[in-house]
């Protein structure tokens, strides 16, 4: 990585060698301004307001405006003959523990780079005693023509200071409270709590630019020459609060179902997928033997699914054999005349009337566990018992 800044870290009086390298970069992606008719570039040009002359980068220099309009120029080496002691040096001036310092301070990011082989030694007893203590470290520092604040702190085995900004330049959170004395009930702030257990934590890894990426592909698809259509407006609610228990109830089925999902999508589990037992009411039920008894026929092997009210699948043979049922196998002793069955331990007995056409035994499971045989007729005729 290229250093931005070369100096050293002023620790008592110690003086530690170090290079200064950017810890962040930033992925966003840029766009350029064109002439709508033509698609030409349109670009900035440096132009003097007196002569109205465009002027190069080497004809440019600084000034300080006045209240008046006035321009007073500063250059390069009026700012480096000032005594600014920070110039090449990254001052420290306290320790302090880390939740002393106001996240709202925080700026841009870098890494601290030892310069050197004998910037080695001084460079790790300095990072050692910031991780033992468990505190940072509050320096000052010049950067891009101005005095910065600073804070030094271990991040894997590099020292990384954070740019902060001056606590003149915080703004006070004046008008950013809601108006008004605003009551939260128990109830909600148990919702709340009970939200935010479900949500639960994240691994900051994981988090990506979902936007961006989405730029990406419509950039790509429009180079693509594709016709790119409208995505489906997501229902935000319009920021409109209805009932906020509702919403947080809401939001927590939500977050249980998002959760669960994502339990579910791991494919490195081994576990099979659950699936919801089918209810088929007893009408449906009724419909669906009646509908298989009179596909199957005496005289053909032809094998039949069936659909159990519990969701199982039984495969049956069309042919009047004897079949098995629980707990007790049966037989169905096929007749010219009658079919004989013993049912359960009631002992009944059904006759089935005889009929011209070919007929079919069918296996029914009553509400008691036993099982009776009918013969009847294509036409669905139900015999009388």
């Amino acid at each position: 990585m290229r250093s931005i800044w070369n100096g050293a870290i002023s620790f008592g009086l110690v003086s530690i060698p170090i290079k200064l390298v950017n810890a962040t970069e930033n992925h966003s992606i840029s766009f350029r301004q064109i002439h709508l008719a033509d698609g030409g570039r349109i670009r900035y040009r440096k132009v003097c307001e007196l002569d109205e002359e465009e002027v190069s980068g080497g004809e440019i220099g600084k000034a300080y405006e006045d209240a008046d309009g006035t321009m007073i120029p500063i250059t390069d080496e009026d700012l480096a003959q000032l005594p600014l002691p920070t110039a090449k040096t990254i001052e420290i001036v306290a320790f302090v523990p880390a939740d002393r310092i106001d996240p709202l301070q925080m700026d841009a990011a870098y890494y601290l780079s030892a310069n050197g082989v004998p910037a080695a030694k001084p460079y790790t007893l300095l990072r050692e005693a910031l991780e033992r203590s468990n505190r940072v470290a509050v320096a000052k520092y010049a950067l891009r023509g101005r005095e910065r604040l600073g804070m030094l702190r271990v991040v894997d085995d590099v020292i990384a200071m954070h740019g902060l900004l001056w606590p003149d330049e915080i703004r006070a959170p004046q008008d950013a409270a809601p108006d008004g004395d605003i009551t939260v009930r128990d109830a909600e702030l148990d919702l709340a709590d009970a939200l935010m257990d479900t949500l639960g934590e994240v691994d900051m890894d994981s988090l990506h630019d979902d936007y961006r990426e989405a730029v990406e592909e419509l950039v790509a698809a429009k180079a693509a020459g594709e016709i790119v259509l409208p995505a489906e407006p997501e229902d935000t609610g319009d920021g409109k609060v209805i009932d906020l228990i509702a919403a947080l109830e809401n939001s927590v089925r939500a977050a249980r179902k998002s959760r669960n999902v994502e339990s579910d999508g791991d494919g490195d589990s081994g576990m099979a997928d659950v699936h919801p037992i089918e209810k088929t009411s007893s009408k449906d039920s009724g419909k669906t033997a009646r509908t298989t008894e009179a596909e199957q026929t005496t005289g053909t092997a032809k094998k039949t699914t069936h659909r159990t009210p519990t969701g199982k699948t039984v495969t049956r043979s069309g042919s009047s054999t004897a079949k098995k049922s629980a707990p007790k196998s049966t037989g169905a002793k096929k007749s010219t005349s009658t079919t004989k069955k013993s049912a359960g331990s009631a002992g009944s007995r059904t006759t089935a009337k005889k009929t011209t056409t070919k007929t079919t035994t069918k296996k029914r499971t009553s509400s008691s566990g036993g099982t009776t045989a009918k013969k009847t007729a294509p036409a669905r005729k139900r015999a009388s018992a």
